[in-house]
């Protein structure tokens, strides 16, 4: 399945890439993600709580990072991981693109998400809905962590981002299924062309 997201970060487009080439920095900043190992040559491993509705699943794996593209600004990760009580597993392959944009740089993000188990059970619609609550936490933690590395603040007195809590995640994500609902409703009707 593929997820896109988009979101702006008030600082160049070259410090964002700084930003980025720190993998652990990008870990601290997602809710739920913890780094445990830099096995080195641009591999990791950690691993990611997130709930689906009522199932909480905790996924361990690794990450690779698959290629460096510095002109493009683009440097995908490659991870994978199962569910450590072995309900489920989760494949994904995570590319963003920089680009400058008037308030700084805007980061692309096209997340190719493959599930199994537990967390497949969840329609598209509740996964993107999900996904889209993390990369608005991330975005969130990303600007701030940007903004205090640039008053000087050093990248081990900032921590980690706060876990991930199902119920802000749950409600949230609810919210933005009933917006998709409601424009569904609310939009003029259309007749298709003859």
């Amino acid at each position: 399945m593929l997820i896109k997201n988009d979101f702006e970060v008030a600082a160049p487009v070259e410090a964002v890439w700084q930003f980025f080439e720190d993998i652990p920095q990008v870990a601290a900043c997602l809710p739920g993600a913890q780094l445990t190992d830099d096995l080195g040559d641009d591999n990791y491993r950690g691993k990611v709580a997130v709930r689906m509705g009522p199932v909480k699943l905790q996924f361990a794996g690794t990450a690779v990072i698959t290629e460096r593209d510095e002109a493009g600004r683009r440097r995908p990760p490659r991870s994978a991981g199962a569910d450590e009580k072995g309900r489920g597993q989760a494949a994904l392959l995570v590319t963003a693109k920089l680009a400058s944009s008037p308030g700084g740089t805007r980061v692309e993000v096209s997340q190719d998400l493959q599930l199994a188990g537990a967390a497949a059970q969840y329609g598209r619609g509740m996964i993107v809905d999900v996904t889209s609550v993390l990369m608005r936490d991330f975005s969130a933690n990303m600007q701030s962590r940007i903004s205090a590395l640039e008053r000087g603040v050093s990248a081990d007195q900032l921590g980690s981002a706060a876990p991930a809590s199902g119920f802000a995640i749950a409600l949230s994500a609810i919210r933005l299924a009933l917006a998709r609902v409601l424009r569904r409703f609310f939009l003029p009707y259309q007749p298709r062309p003859s």
